[in-house]
């Protein structure tokens, strides 16, 4: 079987179309596969880096103004499908698995063209432009969360990594605080902007430690890896501030409680663990975020807050209280890690795996 992977630009791409490779491989390790990505994403880092090889085409920027930019997507577009059919030509998969985002429409527009079935998995509850296009000539549809709009979707969840996915929160516990430099007993929030930070969470978590430190909760604050570290008076209680992690899996362990944006791989894996969490959602975009975020706000596993509403003050009368709350985070413990499958890496290759088997 040979499987041809589309995604790329950011994590949100990249993380789910690496994990959906990884299950292919368990599932059967004579599978042939290779992902696609542009000479400017993520991809040309983790791809490599996990095993995979990488063939590049140009990017698609698809602007969402009137603007120079869009004039010349019709021009960019044919340049870019023309290197898909390329890419096709060589590799010849039996079936072609997209994403979204700028690597995913030429890529579909060239199987089609080509005649090679396709899988679309959209990671947000609501689709992007490569996927709604996509959805029409694919002959599956994985979503991340229910009662996403794409033509026959189909609920399998967001694929994440397996050091996540497989993660024992208690027996890793200790290990994780411990890694961190943070005291092995006390309530801990574990902050994260994502992986380049983001300047609303820093900044209200910040000016919220001495509260923190008063209620005696331990804070593990992820800036982001341009961000400069928060100068917070000493206290007694730690206060861990880190540009970057790049073990999650102990970020996740060493919580009782997240606050973090809510794209779908942090919403996902938050939950997937029963990481209770408060997910401010990034106040640019197409509202995705905070649709992202709703069925496991529903569900009772995390409170949603706007970003504008995320301030020094709303964190010491709603976060700081929650934290310190053990039976109010064990229930929203429970009521997230019922709703979001765990397996959705080896859902999705099982279903890539039919296709191809056609």
């Amino acid at each position: 079987m040979r499987v041809l992977l589309a995604g790329g630009g950011t994590a949100g791409h990249t993380s789910p179309l690496l994990a959906t490779a990884d299950a292919l491989r368990r599932l059967d390790p004579s599978a042939e596969i290779t992902c696609v990505g542009t000479p400017r994403g993520l991809e040309n880092t983790v791809v490599p880096a996990a095993g995979y090889p990488l063939e590049l085409i140009p990017p698609v920027p698809l602007p969402r103004a009137l603007n120079a930019e869009l004039l010349r997507v019709p021009t960019n577009l044919r340049r870019a499908v023309r290197a898909a059919r390329e890419v096709l030509d060589r590799v010849r998969p039996d079936v072609v698995v997209g994403y979204g985002g700028y690597v995913s429409l030429p890529v579909y527009l060239a199987a089609r063209r080509r005649k090679v079935p396709v899988v679309v998995h959209e990671q947000n509850a609501l689709p992007g432009l490569a996927n709604k296009i996509g959805a029409r000539v694919a002959v599956r549809v994985g979503v991340s969360f229910p009662d996403t709009p794409l033509p026959h979707a189909e609920y399998v969840g967001l694929p994440i990594r397996r050091l996540v996915s497989t993660l024992d929160r208690a027996a890793l516990r200790a290990e994780a605080r411990a890694f961190f430099g943070l005291d092995l007993e006390r309530v801990t929030v574990v902050v994260t902007g994502g992986s380049q930070g983001a300047r609303r969470l820093n900044e209200a978590i910040t000016a919220a430690a001495p509260v923190f430190a008063q209620a005696g909760v331990q804070v593990l604050h992820v800036v982001g890896p341009k961000n400069e570290l928060p100068q917070v008076p000493p206290s007694g209680v730690p206060y861990v501030a880190v540009n970057y992690v790049d073990r999650m899996d102990y970020a996740l362990a060493a919580a009782d409680l997240m606050v973090c944006r809510a794209g779908a791989s942090s919403v996902t894996e938050a939950a997937a663990v029963g990481v209770p969490a408060v997910f401010v959602p990034l106040a640019i975009g197409n509202g995705e975020q905070r649709l992202n975020a709703l069925p496991v706000v529903e569900a009772g596993g995390a409170l949603l807050v706007a970003d504008a509403e995320f301030t020094a003050d709303w964190v010491a009368d709603t976060v700081v209280p929650l934290a310190v709350d053990a039976d109010r985070l064990a229930a929203m413990s429970a009521s997230a890690s019922a709703l979001i499958p765990r397996d959705a890496d080896e859902r999705l290759a099982r279903m890539v795996q039919e296709v191809a088997g056609r």
